[in-house]
């Protein structure tokens, strides 16, 4: 029975030494098991140094046109031609419509008459007061304020001077460089003084108009930089904050304005969305992709001689792509930033 015990310890002394030599296939680090045969895991890395982090406030906006003229016909008259369209863009001082002039015109003739039989009486006035009307200059200003009520030239000019400003408003120009939006009129129809004929917008500066909530305020500021992002494309573009709204409205909201640069291709009244970024100095912050739970906690993947280190880590602020690190890391560290899904302590790892 002695022989037979000592066999049976020899088999299973040896068996655990084939498992457990450096030929075997597990081995026990720090109290845990691993499968020294397990494939070697392909990771990226980033090299860990203090860098400026900024804080970011995410919201949705409307972009407004910073400058636009509505433009209006004063007289209710045919519009006799339209020379822009929708979407066209035009300079400062092109024709935009015009209207038809005949009775305009005919006004205008009419308001001359009128106005010359005026001076006419001007002079007869002055003459009934023993004055020369070839010496104008003679006359004192009083008499001669009193002699045009009395002639009716006051009235007479006023009326011309009426009748050629419509005559020239019966004509519209672009007053700036700019799109054409909104046309409502066409050829042959009539002009209503009461509604815009059409828009004018100046699109090389817009603007971008959007809420963040009270307890952001204090990461935003004005001067500070925002990103906006069209829902419609993948284009970004950057501007300034210029206007900050000293009321919290109803719903908690706080008004923000920025000024966007080289915002020719963005709409009028277009949807975006708004990143607010504020420096906050310089900290440890490591990509998002690095922070993984394990347990419930935070932890992140350090490369070291060949294996995955694991490193419990508290992190701090945090903006759409980034962790402050507070806690667990330090400066140098070599820090695995992707394959580290699935990752265990001491996975043997290689760079990619």
């Amino acid at each position: 029975m002695d022989y037979i015990a000592y066999i049976v310890t020899s088999i299973s002394l040896l068996m655990m030494s084939s498992c457990a030599g450096p030929g075997g296939g597990m081995s026990a680090v720090n109290g845990l098991q691993h499968d020294e045969t397990e494939p070697t895991v392909e990771v990226d890395t980033f090299h860990l140094v203090a860098a400026v982090f900024r804080s970011d406030v995410v919201s949705n906006g409307k972009v407004k046109a910073d400058e636009y003229a509505d433009m209006y016909f004063r007289s209710s008259e045919l519009i006799d031609d339209v020379a822009v369209h929708n979407g066209q863009r035009v300079r400062n001082g092109q024709v935009l419509a015009r209207l038809d002039l005949f009775k305009l015109n005919a006004e205008k003739d009419r308001q001359e008459a009128a106005l010359a039989q005026a001076r006419l009486e001007l002079q007869d006035v002055l003459i009934g007061q023993g004055y020369n009307p070839e010496n104008m200059a003679s006359v004192p200003e009083d008499v001669m304020r009193l002699a045009r009520v009395r002639s009716g030239l006051q009235q007479a000019e006023s009326n011309y001077n009426m009748t050629l400003r419509d005559i020239d408003n019966a004509t519209l120009s672009a007053p700036f460089d700019g799109i054409v939006a909104n046309v409502k009129g066409a050829r042959h129809t009539m002009a209503t003084a009461s509604e815009p004929f059409c828009r004018i917008i100046n699109d090389s500066r817009m603007s971008v108009v959007f809420p963040i909530l009270e307890s952001e305020l204090p990461h935003v500021e004005n001067g500070g930089m925002i990103e906006v992002m069209p829902y419609s494309s993948d284009k970004k573009y950057v501007g300034h904050i210029s206007e900050i709204n000293p009321v919290v409205d109803e719903s908690g909201h706080v008004t923000v304005k920025a000024i966007l640069e080289q915002s020719r291709s963005l709409i009028d009244g277009v949807n975006v969305r708004v990143r607010c970024s504020q420096s906050l100095g310089k900290r440890l912050v490591v990509p998002k992709s690095a922070v993984v739970l394990r347990s419930g906690r935070q932890v992140v993947f350090c490369y070291k001689d060949g294996r995955a280190m694991w490193n419990y880590v508290t992190t701090g602020l945090e903006n759409l792509d980034s962790y402050e690190i507070t806690e667990g890391l330090g400066e140098g560290d070599t820090v695995i930033v992707a394959g580290n899904e699935n990752l265990a302590h001491e996975t043997p790892v290689r760079i990619k």
